[in-house]
């Protein structure tokens, strides 16, 4: 097998699991909140506030963009490579992959939790190896698909590192109920995450089985936030939008 198609295979095979596997990073983080200097991990009121913020800073990126997003976009789907139409504006005209850099903000908040420069290092090598194999894969498929349209699309707008000089405004107006409804899910796992996290933390630094008071407002606020949003998704079509 060829190179190409092995990096197309790998990639199309972590795009099937991209909901779930970076999640699996959690065991070996939980791990070494056990083996790590106690006075390194201390609860830190500012330094947990900039990660949170910093995983925040990618939820919105995703939120924007997810805001934008109509019915037919790739992005959607979690089985196979899928789309009707070339995202080319918007969003899509400052960056190629705003969803992916989104992730990787969203997840690096819980890395920095850990203040370990090691962690961050193997964080940043593991993400350039994981997302760029989806991310070929994706191409590859849009390539094909679109042709021409897509090579000069690509040329002018860079994959991960962002450029407003060829910004096009979106055809379609921002949907904050779009957003609401896709990304629920995704602010009550962030808060999980960090919960997790000071809970495996204060059980290896201190013994006792508790969390701050901050992840209690944080975690208890999310989950209220996805409970009420589940129910009005499965008794009403309020945040429903056509044609996204």
């Amino acid at each position: 097998m060829s190179l190409v198609h092995e990096l197309e295979k790998s990639g199309n095979w972590l795009f099937r699991r991209r909901s779930w596997l970076p999640a699996t990073m959690l065991v070996p983080a939980a791990f070494y909140l056990f083996i790590a200097n106690r006075s390194v991990i201390y609860f830190n009121y500012t330094w947990e506030i900039i990660c949170i913020l910093v995983s925040v800073t990618g939820l919105l990126l995703r939120s924007y963009t997810i805001g934008y997003l109509p019915r037919s976009a790739s992005e959607r789907n979690l089985i196979d490579q899928m789309a009707d139409e070339l995202n080319t504006k918007g969003i899509y005209s400052v960056i190629r992959h705003p969803l992916y850099v989104g992730n990787i903000l969203m997840s690096l908040g819980p890395v920095l939790f850990l203040r370990s420069v090691w962690w961050v290092i193997v964080f940043v090598l593991a993400s350039w190896l994981y997302y760029e194999r989806i991310i070929f894969a994706g191409e590859q498929y849009l390539r094909r698909k679109f042709g021409e349209a897509y090579d000069t699309w690509a040329f002018r707008v860079k994959a991960v590192i962002p450029s407003f000089r060829h910004y096009v405004k979106p055809d379609l107006p921002f949907s904050f109920r779009n957003v609401i409804r896709r990304e629920h899910k995704s602010i009550a796992n962030l808060f999980l995450v960090f919960a997790f996290l000071d809970l495996c933390r204060n059980i290896a630094v201190t013994g006792r089985i508790y969390l701050e008071p901050m992840y209690v407002t944080l975690l208890v606020a999310a989950l209220i936030f996805w409970a009420v949003i589940r129910y009005i998704i499965k008794r009403t079509k309020f945040l429903y939008v056509g044609g996204r």
